[in-house]
């Protein structure tokens, strides 16, 4: 799947797998913290990003 992802451009930073049940709440924060930390520091990704048209 990472593989698939990374060459639709997406970066492999952005997309994580956890396995979590669903008694594992303090675990399932921890996990979304981290993801949400990682993929902020990543930026925006360019390559979904809309270029303006040029004026002309």
């Amino acid at each position: 799947m990472k593989n698939l992802m990374e060459h639709m451009g997406v970066e492999p930073g952005r997309l994580q797998f956890s396995w979590i049940s669903s008694a594992e709440s303090t675990k399932f924060v921890d996990v979304v913290t981290k993801v949400t930390e990682s993929v902020k520091a990543l930026g925006p990704n360019t390559n979904y990003v809309k270029k303006s048209a040029a004026k002309g």
